[in-house]
């Protein structure tokens, strides 16, 4: 996987060969979780935060299900100040730290070994990549946790699953900043019917 984050930063694989222009970052990055770097889900998460910081800088960030820490990692790349990458996953925590190290992303970056009930609300950006049924889960506590001026951005879900995700998040006075898709070949049939994965940027309405 090669991604350009911005013109100035490649995100790139760690065992992938890269060859960047002269002024541009490389950040390598090891996978883990669900949704790899590659996954067309990622990559509209990825998107939708650049679109967010364009708009308007956020001043914290949560990563829920940080996987291998590229979203959160990402975030400290385009300058969110404070971060904070929170996954179930031993696993996933100890790539997403290693990916961190590596390439010197420590600063203002944290890490959190369980579920997101132990953290206090006020996230100005929540990025949340997970699979559809733990998306519905995670409803509620999404919302606890946005700050009310805040930002949503959600994937992980294909767009014959949208609507169930969407319209809880509109019922509660949030409304749709920006949506992106992405269509991914598969050999069979997936169980949803569909090839097109979603990323949705929502904000509340009072914004």
């Amino acid at each position: 996987m090669l991604l350009s984050l911005t013109p100035k930063i490649l995100l790139c694989s760690r065992w992938r060969p890269c060859w960047p222009r002269q002024g541009q970052k490389v950040v390598r990055l090891s996978n883990s979780g669900a949704f790899p770097i590659s996954h067309p889900s990622t990559r509209l998460c990825l998107e939708l935060m650049v679109a967010a910081c364009q708009e308007q800088q956020p001043a914290s960030l949560l990563d829920l299900g940080c996987g291998s820490g590229v979203l959160a990692l990402a975030g400290a790349l385009l300058g969110i100040p404070l971060i904070l990458g929170c996954d179930i996953s031993g696993r996933a925590l100890r790539t997403s730290r290693r990916n961190a190290q590596r390439n010197r992303l420590t600063t203002g970056v944290c890490w959190l070994h369980g579920s997101t009930e132990a953290l206090k609300p006020g996230f100005h950006l929540i990025v949340a990549n997970l699979p559809f049924v733990v998306q519905m889960e995670k409803q509620e506590e999404l919302l606890r946790l946005a700050d009310f001026r805040g930002g949503l951005i959600l994937s992980g879900f294909r767009d014959s699953q949208e609507g169930l995700v969407a319209d809880f998040y509109f019922e509660q006075g949030w409304r749709l900043s920006q949506r992106l898709t992405r269509d991914r070949w598969e050999p069979e049939p997936p169980v949803e019917l569909s090839y097109t994965w979603v990323g949705l940027y929502l904000v509340a309405d009072d914004t």
